[in-house]
């Protein structure tokens, strides 16, 4: 993987971390005073990309410093790919923890403020879309770190929408659980998009494509 790609790759990460950041302080605190559960999923989620996003950009710094290093002879491709892995667990284990806690909601409902939760999801909506412009990766598909990152993004997008969705309908129908149940179904379909990352990344940790390249010969 040569300089460039590297550099292009650790710029792009380190714009979305500072600016998935700003939001994520925002969301969280709008989701807690507003009482809305998809919007405070959606900060915590959001939370959960700055600490996986700013791995991937670690990624990129450690990688560029060791190929600068002659004695270094390892897989860049794998170090990337263990950072991308463990943006998959977290992403799973986050996906889980927004679920335990809309099942929660669901049992032990709370009043909403829907018009500033709704104001601040569709701010976290524009935030996503602006971040999955900068990390789009185009055909890069060999590096599973800025794949991941841009998943967490998607991920994030998806959340955003999810409460848009219910916090809208629970204001015009005055049904309060449509917001914890959005929460729910964006918890289900980011858990499916963790474990495809996983299964991506861990193949390639494994050399799973090249012990199938062997057996085929």
């Amino acid at each position: 993987m040569n300089e460039a790609h590297l550099n292009k790759n650790q710029k792009r990460t380190s714009w979305v971390v500072i600016l998935t950041a700003v939001t994520m302080v925002v969301e969280i605190y709008f989701g807690i005073s507003s009482g809305s559960m998809a919007l405070l999923a959606d900060g915590i989620h959001m939370g959960s990309h700055v600490l996986a996003i700013g791995i991937s950009w670690l990624a990129y710094v450690f990688v560029r410093k060791m190929s600068k290093k002659e004695s270094y002879t390892g897989d860049s491709n794998k170090i990337l790919s263990l950072s991308g892995y463990t943006s998959g667990l977290m992403l799973l284990i986050f996906a889980i923890v927004i679920l335990v806690e809309a099942f929660d909601r669901f049992f032990h409902p709370h009043a909403i403020n829907f018009k500033d939760a709704i104001l601040v999801a569709v701010i976290g909506l524009i935030v996503n879309i602006l971040s999955a412009v900068i990390l789009h990766h185009d055909h890069e598909h060999s590096d599973h770190n800025i794949k991941a990152a841009y998943v967490h993004v998607l991920a994030d997008a998806l959340t955003s929408l999810a409460a848009i969705f219910g916090l809208t309908a629970a204001l015009i129908w005055d049904i309060p659980f449509i917001d914890t149940i959005a929460a729910i179904i964006s918890s289900f379909v980011i858990i499916k998009w963790s474990v495809g990352l996983l299964k991506d990344t861990g193949g390639v940790l494994l050399d799973v494509n090249k012990q199938e390249h062997h057996h085929s010969h």
